[in-house]
């Protein structure tokens, strides 16, 4: 008899779980959204074998069941589903990045046949919604399990072996470690990337040009301040004690940096920049992270008409799928002024053979 899982919630995260989940043949994967396009989509594609819109009766059918929508909307559905009469067991999860109000909203749950386990997939993709969704998304990144008190050991175990085709790494944490971290690594850089681009925002009424100085390096360290609004500002709701905490550490340590420029202390302004240095090149550069990053490549080209299209042209020759590509007008110390961004570093290494064996200067950074 084939598992039956429903997956609440086909965006990004959900529909790429439901398609890790369909390479196995004894999973039956039921899609739950209230976007009709969304599950048109999804079922048309192969992402999941059936289509619901009634949360009722999709959990009713089910043997398990991941909440993937966002974390408000998760804890509004773990509440209807704690009214629901369930005719068995029904082991529960979600996917959010935030666990202190997923775990206590579990930990009220009064329906003895719902088991919650808490969950983390740290992976994702700069891309958003059902059509980005890959089955290999989740492959080595950490995927964080929180037990709870409506969950048993044997539940705990059982949850991993259905979610073993994600290809992800398990990591057992309780709530208050889960969110401190990923507010240190994760939530708390969105904000502050967000803050950098307000500050360029409001310095381009001063100088015009600001924003096309800015389309080198400052544009990289920001990115991620363009991710859904929406999302994070719901992500900053629930981790909001966290993130007053770190609010008031960085002030603090803004108020130390300000010191240090304004003394011209030279040898201790040197020692923090070395210690953030040492300490970021110290961090896993293989690894999947809270952030989403990908394989840069540097390519240097000429300024003239077809030098884009000519490396392209040379890769798509070969197989190789770009994710992104980013002509640097300001170059800042790197060589090239053509970025190309691929999913794994294997891409990265055979890209960088073919356009050296074709006579282009490249460089991988470290």
């Amino acid at each position: 008899m084939k598992r039956k899982i429903a997956i609440a919630g086909l965006g990004l995260i959900g529909a790429s779980i439901a398609k890790a989940l369909k390479t196995i043949a004894d999973n039956y994967v039921i899609g739950y959204d209230i976007d009709l396009e969304t599950l048109q989509y999804a079922k048309t594609h192969g992402i999941i074998d059936e289509a619901k819109t009634d949360f009722t009766t999709t959990v009713c059918q089910v043997d398990y069941l991941i909440l993937a929508a966002p974390i408000s909307k998760s804890i509004e559905l773990l509440a209807a589903l704690d009214e629901i009469q369930l005719s068995q067991k029904l082991i529960v999860s979600d996917v959010s990045s935030v666990k202190q109000s997923m775990i206590t909203a579990a930990n009220q749950l009064q329906n003895m046949d719902i088991s919650f386990v808490g969950g983390h997939p740290m992976a994702g993709s700069h891309k958003k919604g059902v059509q980005a969704a890959k089955a290999h998304l989740f492959e080595n990144a950490i995927y964080v399990l929180t037990p709870t008190t409506r969950s048993k050991e044997c539940d705990v175990q059982s949850l991993k072996r259905l979610l073993e085709p994600t290809r992800s790494k398990f990591l057992i944490l309780d709530a208050k470690e889960h969110d401190e971290m990923t507010g240190v690594i994760s939530h708390f850089p969105h904000l502050i990337a967000s803050s950098l681009v307000h500050q360029a925002k409001h310095w381009e009424q001063t100088h015009a040009y600001l924003p096309n100085l800015a389309a080198g390096g400052f544009r990289d360290i920001t990115r991620i301040a363009s991710s859904n609004p929406t999302l994070w500002q719901d992500i900053f709701y629930h981790n909001r004690k966290k993130m007053s905490l770190f609010l008031e550490e960085w002030i603090t340590e803004m108020k130390h940096v300000k010191n240090l420029v304004e003394e011209n202390n030279k040898q201790e302004m040197i020692t923090y920049l070395e210690t953030a240095k040492r300490y970021r090149d110290g961090l896993g550069t293989k690894d999947k992270g809270a952030i989403p990053s990908y394989y840069d490549l540097y390519v240097d080209i000429q300024d003239q008409t077809g030098a884009l299209a000519h490396v392209t042209k040379l890769l798509a020759d070969n197989n190789i799928s770009i994710n992104n590509i980013q002509i640097l007008e300001i170059r800042e110390g790197i060589m090239g002024a053509l970025r190309l961004s691929f999913a794994t570093e294997k891409l990265q290494k055979i890209s960088a053979h073919t356009l050296n064996e074709s006579g282009y200067e490249t460089m991988i950074e470290k």
